[in-house]
């Protein structure tokens, strides 16, 4: 059963990212690659908050697995992330490279404790087991 909920999970993801990301890239433009960035941080966030909200409410591993393994692993890319940054960095563009590449991680690690914080600010404490 846990396959089916790593599945469904990584089909959302997949959907969500790939009409997220066009339509980021229809607004932004693609000079810059804003829709993997925006992405890999909602991502991050969304992880951030689902790690903290299964240590304060009982979850079952396949509801965990659809949101972190499935929906979350999906949705996030970083194979693209970094051809991206490869790309970036052909067409000589250091500058804009070294920006995707250190604020995508930044960013994301940023991203990641502020859903851990608004899920505790929201959910009751991690459950202490013993």
């Amino acid at each position: 059963m846990l396959y089916l909920f790593l599945a469904a999970g990584g089909v959302l993801g997949t959907l969500a990212r790939h009409g997220l990301g066009k339509w980021i890239a229809g607004q932004l433009g693609t000079g810059f690659p804003w829709h993997t960035f925006a992405i890999n941080l909602i991502g991050s966030l969304i992880l951030g908050f689902a790690v903290r909200a299964f240590a304060a409410v009982p979850m079952s591993p396949e509801t965990r697995g659809f949101v972190t393994v499935g929906f979350c692993g999906a949705f996030t890319t970083f194979s693209t992330f970094s051809w991206e940054t490869a790309v970036l960095i052909q067409d000589g563009q250091w500058g804009r490279a070294a920006a995707y590449a250190l604020g995508s991680v930044a960013a994301g690690l940023v991203c990641v404790f502020a859903g851990m914080w608004l899920a505790g600010a929201i959910l009751p404490p991690p459950r202490v087991h013993g």
